[in-house]
C-alpha cells in the first residue's frame, strides 16, 4: 500500500489502482526523489504538473511537502478516479483545493492550459504504450509551460532509451533504482539546482 511519505499528510495511505495497467512508484524510488527535490529548495511554493499520474502519488507527496498548485492528468478512467480520492484527502488536510484532476490526454492538456500558466516541477511517468515519438511530442508541447529555473522528471523503465529532449530543454542528471530510471531537465540555459 503506498502512502505518503513526509509534509503535512505525511503517513496517510493513498488509495492504489487495481489491476496492473498502472506502473506505480515505489515508495524506495518515491522517497529518493523527494530528497533530492528537497535538496533543489523546488518545492516549497511551486507549481507542480503531474503527466501520466496513475494514483496521483507523485502529485499529492509534492502537495503535503509545500507545493502550492498541483494538477494530475490522468485520461484512464479508474487511475483518474483514483486520482481524485487522494487529492480529495489530501486537499481536506491541507485545508485547501491545491490538488486538481484533469481527466484527459497530456498532450491535450498542454494544449488548452491558459497562457500565463507555468510549472516549476513536472512530473512524467508515461504509460508504456507511448512510444518515443509520442513522448519526444509532449515534451516538445511542455517545454514553452516551464518556469526558469524548472526541473522536469521523466520515469521511465531502465531498458527504455533516454527521452529525445526538445530544443529549450537539457538533461542534468540520471540516476536508476533497479528497474527504473529517472531522468531529470531543465530549461535550457539554467544552472543546476
Amino acid at each position: 500500500m503506498s502512502r505518503i511519505i513526509a509534509g503535512v499528510a505525511g503517513g496517510s495511505t493513498l488509495s492504489s489502482v487495481p489491476g496492473s495497467g498502472t506502473r506505480p512508484t515505489t515508495d524506495r524510488v518515491k522517497e529518493a526523489l523527494f530528497s533530492r527535490l528537497e535538496s533543489y529548495g523546488i518545492l516549497d511554493g511551486a507549481y507542480v504538473l503531474d503527466l501520466f499520474a496513475g494514483s496521483g502519488s507523485l502529485g499529492v507527496e509534492s502537495a503535503s511537502r509545500g507545493a502550492a498548485r498541483v494538477d494530475l492528468v490522468e485520461l484512464a478512467e479508474k487511475p483518474a478516479g483514483v486520482c481524485r480520492a487522494n487529492a480529495a484527502m489530501v486537499n481536506r488536510i491541507l485545508g485547501s483545493e491545491r490538488v486538481r484532476v484533469h481527466r484527459t490526454k497530456a498532450e491535450s492538456y498542454l494544449q488548452r492550459v491558459p497562457p500565463g500558466l507555468v510549472w516549476d516541477l513536472v512530473f512524467l511517468d508515461p504509460p508504456y504504450p507511448l512510444d518515443e515519438d509520442g513522448l519526444a511530442a509532449v515534451l516538445q508541447s511542455l517545454s514553452p509551460r516551464l518556469a526558469p529555473g524548472a526541473v522536469v522528471v521523466v520515469e521511465r523503465s531502465t531498458r527504455s532509451p533516454e527521452p529525445v529532449w526538445p530544443a529549450g530543454m537539457e538533461r542534468f542528471s540520471e540516476k536508476a533504482y533497479g528497474e527504473t530510471t529517472l531522468w531529470f531537465a531543465e530549461p535550457a540555459g539554467a544552472e543546476e539546482g
